[in-house]
């Protein structure tokens, strides 16, 4: 079921309680490493660190009038720590408040999804170990292409996801860059070991090198990152909706006691979820867009990426931390039908063992393209006449003249096609 606890971590992250509240400490933090360079008296240290804290609404209330929320964050905390309040935010411009905490909020926001991509890709992993054995026919182009298992299927799946935890991770890490480095990254008036102090302190790297702000390849690499796991669930989505036609129904997403398809017509079980996950990945490629173009800035800073980050990073973490928690039942629960698949496999009548056949014509000393011509001749006549591809071939004498009747049954051993799953299961890790 959909871990309701994680949907509510990760909106908490983006609340803006929590955000003062990294925004605080780092504040702290701050003081404190001036403190120890003698900046700041100890006993002024002492008083800031036990009565700095903030009353959000009063913060809301002073935002009203100066219309700049870092302002009146300081404003309101300084209320609450009298004369000792000049040391708050000495030296800092509002970007090494909103950056550092920023950055922050995106690490925290990675450990959720980190987490959330692993046990998918465990519970895609028992369903692939399941359904090893289980053949159906592969598709290309949407056509029936060659048999092969829906285990091979899912272990795609979960080596794509094993890809897209590195990806978060590396992401994580492009993110955990903090800065305090003042008005336009020179340290003029802050000193480079305040810096290092407080992004030690918050588990971060300072940045090698900033401007007023973080530079803003970081967060496109962090909202990209999100996309392409939002795609690789929109894929698979897909593909349950794909293969839960009603023609085929090889799979079908869990439907449950109570649940309504549709209002009109009561036989409906309709693929909801996959659906509402592939319109979301769409939502997360259009974020991605906007952090591209933030990356472009004016000189030192401009603005015009804070309004929309205010936007795109919350939605992405939080859309993608729906995805993923919908996407985990989906598979747990994943009917599946391998009597259907086993239908499927000879709707063509055979066709799909067309391969084996040209390349045993090509063992028997045939040409490529003229064992190709004999074998796609026989397979139109299949097409065209609802026959048998193997009465076709037994009929056509171009082909039995290199393979007896014992010789073309054995290419329609469907044992062939998928003898190297094993080791496929080996290379993925799934063991």
């Amino acid at each position: 079921m959909i871990d309701r606890y994680s949907l509510s971590k990760m909106s908490r992250i983006w609340s803006d309680e929590h955000k003062m509240e990294i925004m605080l400490k780092i504040e702290v933090l701050a003081c404190e490493a001036m403190s120890k360079i003698g900046l700041i008296p100890k006993a002024a240290m002492e008083k800031i660190r036990k009565n700095a804290k903030f009353d959000i609404d009063e913060v809301r209330r002073i935002e009203e009038r100066t219309k700049h929320d870092v302002v009146a964050f300081i404003q309101n905390v300084g209320q609450n720590l009298g004369s000792d309040a000049q040391y708050l935010h000495m030296g800092l411009t509002s970007s090494d408040l909103l950056d550092t905490s920023l950055s922050m909020q995106c690490v925290e926001a990675s450990d959720i999804l980190i987490a959330d991509i692993k046990k998918l890709a465990g519970v895609i992993k028992d369903k692939a170990k399941k359904y090893k054995d289980t053949v159906c026919v592969a598709r290309t182009h949407g056509v029936h292409a060659e048999p092969t298992t829906f285990g091979l299927k899912l272990a795609i799946w979960y080596d794509e996801m094993n890809r897209n935890c590195e990806r978060m991770q590396q992401a994580r890490e492009s993110m955990r860059i903090g800065k305090l480095s003042g008005a336009v990254g020179t340290y003029a008036s802050v000193e480079p070991s305040v810096e290092e102090y407080v992004c030690t302190q918050l588990g971060l790297r300072a940045a090698n090198v900033a401007t007023q702000i973080i530079q803003r390849d970081h967060h496109c690499h962090f909202v990209t990152t999100l996309a392409l796991i939002g795609c690789s669930l929109e894929k698979f989505a897909t593909e349950i909706r794909a293969l839960q036609k009603t023609e085929l129904l090889e799979v079908e997403e869990p439907f449950f006691k109570g649940q309504i398809g549709s209002s009109a017509m009561p036989h409906k079980r309709n693929p909801v979820t996959c659906e509402r996950i592939c319109g979301l990945s769409r939502i997360l490629r259009a974020h991605a867009m906007v952090a591209f173009e933030n990356i472009n800035l004016w000189h030192e800073r401009d603005i015009s990426h804070s309004s929309a980050e205010r936007v795109i990073l919350p939605d992405s973490t939080i859309a993608l931390n729906y995805m993923l928690n919908k996407f985990i039942p989906i598979v747990e629960g994943l009917l599946v039908y391998p009597k259907n698949m086993i239908a499927s496999l000879s709707k063509t009548r055979g066709l799909i063992y067309s391969q084996r056949i040209l390349l045993e014509l090509m063992k028997k000393g045939q040409p490529r393209d003229a064992a190709y011509e004999i074998i796609q001749s026989c397979a139109m006549q299949v097409w065209q006449e609802s026959t048998e591809f193997k009465d076709v071939l037994y009929r056509d004498r171009r082909v039995r003249k290199y393979l007896s009747k014992n010789e073309i049954d054995g290419c329609f051993d469907i044992k062939f096609y998928i003898r190297h799953r094993d080791k496929v299961f080996k290379r993925a890790g799934i063991k």
